[in-house]
């Protein structure tokens, strides 16, 4: 863990009784030893509040495939720029989209039609600007 042999905290313990003294070593002993139980039951409960808001999923997700350090930004883009003819699986996946009858652009389109037809409605512009 963090590349932390045997040597390496043989010395920092080593450092530690010099720099802290031998009065005061056990005290923040303790405090170390309360901070690593304190941080091990706090990744503990995220890891179980995780698995009761997901569900039984948790359990048989692959998190090997969520670790972004995996991916390869050139392997992806030169797959994605391969002149290769694409797979059944991925053109299957491809599909054209069709314009939702009531998104926003199109209700906005509908708004402004209408408020052209209106006559009542004010000037777009404003009249004392010079």
């Amino acid at each position: 863990m963090f590349g932390l042999t045997f040597e390496k905290l043989l010395l920092i313990g080593i450092i530690a009784v010099f720099l802290l003294g031998p009065e005061k070593l056990p005290h923040y002993a303790a405090q170390l030893g309360r901070l690593v139980r304190q941080l091990r039951d706090m990744a503990n409960g995220a890891k179980d509040r995780m698995r009761d808001e997901m569900g039984p999923e948790f359990d048989d997700l692959d998190w090997k495939k969520l670790d972004p350090r995996q991916y390869d930004p050139r392997r992806i883009i030169r797959e994605a720029l391969s002149e290769d003819a694409p797979d059944k699986e991925q053109s299957a996946v491809v599909s054209r989209a069709t314009p939702n009858p009531d998104g926003a652009y199109l209700q906005r389109k509908r708004a402004k039609e209408n408020a052209a037809l209106t006559p009542a409605a004010p000037a777009p512009f404003d009249t004392e600007a010079t």
